[in-house]
């Protein structure tokens, strides 16, 4: 026998270990559709509302409120009712027009209840009546406008 310590074993190179692993990874993991995004809203966008509830909504009244804030990355905001009452739910896929909605702006809406309970309400067919004043505002395809 020697009295030599054995050699050290030579790590895989870095280039080859990470491209090994990142397919070792993806080979293991579940082809889930959902991977790498937020749980779907189940709020009902235009998209998902049923006919008869998109039906009910265009035959309501039309409301008239301000837009309390709107967050066009999340894509969701409020409209407090110019009758007073609770803040009402907005979606962004409800909003007609070319321009974003922001913090003080008139708008007229429509409402349309939110499942399962339908204890909730939320904005449909919302309408930009009037640009809040003194603000910038900014269309659907990036342009900035003063108003």
């Amino acid at each position: 026998m020697s009295s030599e310590p054995p050699p050290p074993s030579q790590p895989p190179t870095h280039q080859s270990s990470v491209g090994l692993l990142d397919t070792q990874q993806a080979r293991d993991r579940s082809p889930s559709p959902l991977r790498g995004n937020v749980v779907p809203s189940p709020l009902p966008t235009r998209r998902t509302r049923t006919f008869s509830a998109t039906v009910r909504a265009s035959q309501g009244p039309v409301y008239k409120g301000v837009c309390k804030c709107f967050c066009r990355s999340k894509g969701h905001g409020f409209i407090t009712p110019a009758d007073g009452g609770p803040d009402i739910f907005l979606h962004i896929s409800d909003v007609e027009g070319e321009y974003v909605p922001v913090e003080g702006d008139e708008v007229t809406y429509k409402m349309c209840s939110i499942p399962p309970k339908n204890e909730k309400l939320q904005a449909v067919e919302v309408v930009i009546t009037h640009l809040a004043p003194g603000t910038k505002h900014e269309t659907w395809s990036g342009h900035v406008v003063s108003s």
